[in-house]
């Protein structure tokens, strides 16, 4: 179960590429892919940064097998910056929030070995908590799940073109699966009160004598753009909830 203590707390929903799967073997970071939440919403700040690998003062040269999952080519990483330049402002960041990461223990393995060789860098858990939606999954489903297995469960794969599978992409797909994840935690505040040893589940009475509340229509503008939105999901083959 994913901990929503505070609705109003900074989310960073994160993802990485890497040149190969184990940090000890000397694997690095070439992508990294961060957006940011905040009480349940997409802010629209994104953190979004290609990496140039090294290794022994030159670029590393990516196996073809890596290259045909990211589809990120050493010819492209050419001109990258590496990561000792990116570094603080990828800490900048995070620092504060709390990590939303599939399979987080991939990640934060190759962040804190990236981390270690800056000097001056903190580890992700001093200025971090991280929540992993792998095994969340897991409490979830009994067993741990994909990314693809869980955005095709809440019907969101479609949402996200993911030919390759990059960074910010990624993070974005998790974004709309936390979302979908976390939606039956969403509840009514019905005490009163300071909410001390009151039921949430008894009935609020609302006063009848209470003035009309205020209704705003959309906009011819709002109306216009709303519709866009529409056709925008309607291409990506999904359907909107109420009208299903």
């Amino acid at each position: 179960m994913i901990d929503e203590n505070s609705q109003d707390e900074r989310l960073i929903i994160l993802d990485t590429e890497t040149t190969g799967i184990n940090p000890r073997e000397g694997h690095r970071i070439v992508e990294i892919g961060c957006v940011e939440m905040v009480n349940r919403q997409l802010t629209g700040r994104n953190y979004h940064v290609y990496v140039k690998p090294m290794a022994y003062g030159m670029q590393m040269v990516m196996e073809q097998e890596v290259i045909n999952i990211h589809g990120l080519t050493d010819d492209f990483l050419q001109d990258k910056p590496v990561f000792e330049q990116v570094g603080q402002e990828f800490v900048d960041f995070i620092k504060g929030a709390r990590l939303v990461i599939h399979n987080a223990k991939f990640d934060v393995g190759f962040m804190d070995h990236e981390f270690a060789m800056v000097p001056g860098l903190p580890k992700t858990t001093d200025i971090c908590s991280v929540t992993d939606t792998l095994k969340v999954s897991k409490d979830e489903f009994g067993s741990p799940k994909t990314l693809d297995y869980l955005a095709r469960f809440y019907k969101v794969d479609k949402l996200i073109d993911r030919t390759y599978h990059g960074a910010l992409i990624d993070a974005q797909l998790l974004a709309f699966v936390y979302i979908e994840m976390t939606r039956k935690q969403e509840t009514l505040n019905l005490h009163s009160g300071d909410g001390k040893n009151a039921d949430a589940n008894a009935i609020r009475r609302v006063n009848i004598n209470r003035s009309k509340l205020k209704v705003l229509h959309a906009t011819a503008d709002e109306l216009e753009e709303h519709e866009k939105r529409l056709a925008i999901v309607s291409e990506k083959g999904a359907t909107p909830l109420w009208q299903k």
